[in-house]
């Protein structure tokens, strides 16, 4: 896995396997609770009912986490035909439940083929989404409902695996902000029976897959051993998608302090064609030992400066 070695390094990223019943906030207080006093944090919140893939980020890991909720997600989940509920899941009230005998797998098929690509999509009133400044499921719990302007979401991969009685198994490679209940709600909508997401499994952010994952029994387990250093990604493999810019110590001196990067001083450049045409997308800034400094992104490309935008070392050696 290219995991950072040894039980003294805390900064890096945990791939937690979340099990039914925990909160995203319940795993980051467990993993705080065995690490002692340092950050922690996690990048895209599971529904209590949800299982699958947490990243939990440690120490100097907290500072990544806005690059990590852009990539794509990977789900498994079953939606189940005929029963509508007010969450759009499993834990919500039935609002209406009909037969299901008249739909065919053959339906099933081409009602699912419809959402590919980009599509719009209306966040759940049980949501963290803000109107107002007020959350959705404030309003909801109210007995509110809120107008809602739709999103637009992309799905990359939305394949039937089984179809069981009224339940389907779908797999689901989708964008950020993609809520998967409201995918089912409206597929089954689409069917003209309704529906809803009866359970869900994260199976992968970006290149963090379930395979790779550990349980929060698991990562207590191996840090009562000592171990658990040998499954801590480093945050420079974490970001090994972005591309490299090389720069001197002289310069890591300044950068140490968040100042911008000309482009006069960068050494050579390392996977990063995009960057170095002046693209508006992230890059990691190494010195010369391969060490991880920061991140950085083209301030403005007419004015040849890189703009770092997170330190990832001390100010002060």
């Amino acid at each position: 896995m290219g995991l950072a070695q040894g039980c003294a390094v805390i900064d890096g990223v945990l791939i937690v396997k979340k099990e039914a019943g925990w909160t995203s906030h319940d795993v980051v207080a467990k993993v705080r609770h065995l690490f002692g006093e340092v950050k922690v944090g996690h990048a895209g919140t599971l529904d209590p009912a949800a299982t699958g893939v947490l990243p939990v980020l440690i120490g100097r890991g907290t500072r990544i986490a806005e690059y990590l909720v852009e990539w794509d997600k990977e789900y498994r989940a079953v939606l189940r035909l005929g029963e509508t509920t007010d969450t759009q899941d499993a834990t919500g009230t039935v609002l209406t439940r009909c037969t299901t005998d008249s739909v065919t797998p053959e339906a099933i098929h081409e009602v699912v083929g419809r959402f590919h690509g980009p599509i719009e999509q209306v966040p759940p009133m049980y949501s963290a989404v803000k109107v107002g400044g007020v959350p959705l499921y404030k309003s909801a719990r109210a007995g509110k409902t809120i107008a809602r302007n739709a999103r637009t979401i992309i799905i990359h991969n939305l394949e039937v695996e089984a179809i069981q009685a009224r339940d389907v198994t779908l797999r689901i490679v989708c964008s950020k902000g993609t809520y998967v209940r409201t995918l089912c709600a409206d597929i089954g909508e689409a069917l003209g029976v309704g529906g809803h997401m009866f359970a869900l499994e994260r199976r992968r952010v970006g290149p963090l897959t379930i395979g790779d994952a550990l349980t929060v029994n698991e990562i207590g387990i191996r840090h009562a051993l000592g171990r658990i250093g040998d499954d801590l990604l480093s945050l420079d493999r974490t970001l090994g998608h972005l591309g490299i810019a090389v720069i001197d110590e002289q310069t890591v001196d300044r950068v140490r302090h968040g100042a911008s990067v000309p482009i006069a001083n960068i050494l050579r450049w390392e996977g990063a064609a995009d960057a170095a045409s002046g693209a508006q997308v992230p890059i990691r800034v190494h010195d010369t030992s391969g060490r991880l400094v920061a991140i950085g992104k083209f301030q403005d490309i007419s004015g040849g400066v890189l703009k770092v935008e997170k330190v990832l070392i001390d100010q002060e050696i």
